[in-house]
């Protein structure tokens, strides 16, 4: 396989975690309280961001940085600018953000109508794979999402059979890989993630059929840059830290081992990306082996 990353998680099983919504009670000493999910390893367009705020009211914004990034006034290399540029330069970024968020929206609400209905009408449980890092700063727990099959159902399926909505959500072409070192699938799962992954984008399924589109979290970032620019353009002066903070994740080639600088993550494949937070960096070259790319 191209995957020369070998990565294999404890995770475990859990249902809740933390300060959650009380729901219901069948017993004296059995509450049952909500929990909300962040699927792991995918990004899918979004509908709301920052806060409740529409992405379409970013698209002059996101056109304004455009502009910015063509005359050399916002802090990005020549690369990620030259990647970046056509994709905000349309003037409706925001827009294809949003409409993208919801098809990504209503593509998960088919996935689980389609997997958790069984013949007989009732609805299936949802098997739950945690991370061992177990909340995200919002608080959702990190975690795969699956049905739940029973052994004997297990032992007639195969591993694409049983996949997790995370997988299907990536196969389809709405969910974007988006794999954060040390959060990362078995090896055996991670080759299915990015074999499907590499599927969507070459025959660009879902999102990736417009090729202007941003992933979610280029898109975030771009919400970011425009942010820190406009202080820039009006003559703010910014420490290094605030004024490249809008990009902070370095990123790996799971198939070269090559670990590169945060504004060159778009030298990657998105089907061979790991992104890695800075504070983990020196633990992920160790553990993975990586070694530094070539300079461009």
């Amino acid at each position: 396989m191209p995957i020369q990353i070998f990565w294999d998680p404890k995770g475990f099983e859990l249902d809740s975690l933390g300060t959650k919504k009380y729901l219901r009670a069948t017993d004296g000493d059995t509450p049952y309280v909500s929990i909300s999910i962040r699927m792991l390893s995918i990004d899918t367009p979004e509908v709301h961001y920052p806060g409740k705020q529409k992405p379409s009211r970013h698209d002059e914004k996101l056109a304004q940085l455009a502009e910015w990034i063509k005359h050399g006034k916002a802090p990005v290399n020549d690369g990620l600018g030259e990647y970046l540029y056509p994709k905000l330069a349309t003037g409706k970024a925001g827009s294809l953000q949003e409409e993208q968020g919801i098809k990504a929206t209503e593509k998960f609400r088919e996935l689980v109508r389609e997997k958790l209905t069984l013949p007989s009408g009732k609805k299936r449980r949802v098997f739950l794979r945690a991370a061992d890092q177990h909340f995200d700063q919002y608080g959702r727990l990190l975690a795969y999402m699956s049905p739940y099959y029973s052994k004997k159902e297990l032992a007639s399926m195969s591993s694409k059979d049983r996949a997790t909505f995370n997988l299907l959500m990536v196969e389809s072409g709405w969910g974007a890989p988006f794999l954060i070192y040390p959060s990362l699938p078995k090896y055996g799962d991670l080759v299915l993630f990015r074999k499907a992954a590499k599927d969507a984008y070459e025959n660009k399924k879902g999102a990736w059929a417009e090729p202007k589109m941003l992933t979610g979290y280029e898109f975030r970032m771009c919400v970011r840059l425009y942010k820190i620019t406009k202080k820039l353009v009006k003559g703010k002066r910014l420490s290094s830290r605030e004024k490249y903070g809008w990009v902070t994740r370095f990123c790996a080639d799971m198939t070269t081992k090559e670990v590169f600088h945060p504004q060159d993550y778009y030298r990657i494949l998105p089907y061979n990306r790991i992104f890695i937070w800075p504070q983990d960096v020196a633990e992920a070259v160790g553990k993975m082996n990586l070694v530094p790319g070539a300079v461009s």
